[in-house]
């Protein structure tokens, strides 16, 4: 077997697409997206080992980090192999034209199963926390996103996201507000949530347009077939 074939399996990382300009891959959960000062394994780092073993490049390898998940949310996600493709699909994600849905399971069933939230959230770097806050504080950044209840099992919801604004902690820090946590969730939902329990939350498709053909490209991955997500019948 080859060495840049084992990596990825070692890691658990999954390539789901790959050219000259991009490399599509699921990220395991509880992996960061990029290394931080824990020195924990991170999937950008095995990436750009991948590339250099797999096409036998010296020196350190280019790959532009687009986007990032949260570290313990798992799913699909986006590299750039070139600072063309890099620059090309962060305009993109800017001009809002980059597609990012999730899936997610909540505690309870928000009382409409299809809306948009809006809210202005603040970051505690310090403390690596959100909050929801005025729209008239300074330091404020509107958060958008648009959902839809697609079954609820258990007094657990399965919840479809269309992430319109790529804030930190976003989808949970807004889910939480409208009270209904994210199961799993123990920063934003200690009080209801159990130590240990998974976060469930899934980027379960990304699309945009390619960055030098110009195709327009769309990535799907699924949650694993565990609790919560096994009381779904996800497609």
């Amino acid at each position: 077997m080859r060495v840049e074939n084992t990596l990825l399996q070692n890691s658990g990382i999954e390539i789901v697409y790959e050219d000259n300009h991009l490399i599509v891959a699921e990220k395991p959960v509880n992996m960061l997206s990029q290394a931080d000062n824990t020195g924990d394994p991170d999937i950008m780092s095995i990436l750009k080992e991948y590339i250099k073993k797999r096409y036998n490049k010296p020196g350190n390898v280019f790959l532009g980090l687009v986007h990032r998940l949260d570290r313990p949310v798992g799913g699909v996600m986006v590299f750039a192999r070139t600072s063309k493709a890099a620059s090309r699909l962060s305009e993109q994600i800017r001009t809002r034209k980059f597609e990012k849905t999730y899936l997610a399971v909540v505690h309870g069933t928000p009382s409409e199963r299809e809306s948009c939230l809006e809210h202005y959230l603040e970051k505690d770097k310090a403390a690596n926390t959100v909050k929801v806050v005025a729209p008239s504080n300074d330091v404020a950044k509107k958060a958008v996103l648009e959902y839809r209840v697609l079954d609820t099992k258990s007094e657990l919801s399965l919840v479809e996201i269309n992430l319109k604004t790529g804030r930190p902690h976003q989808i949970r820090v807004q889910f939480s507000y409208i009270g209904h946590p994210l199961f799993g969730d123990q920063k934003y939902g200690s009080e209801i949530n159990k130590p240990g329990q998974q976060i469930a939350l899934w980027s379960a498709r990304i699309g945009f347009r390619h960055p030098t053909t110009k195709e327009n490209l769309c990535f799907e991955s699924r949650p694993p077939k565990k609790y919560p997500w096994a009381l779904f019948n996800i497609e």
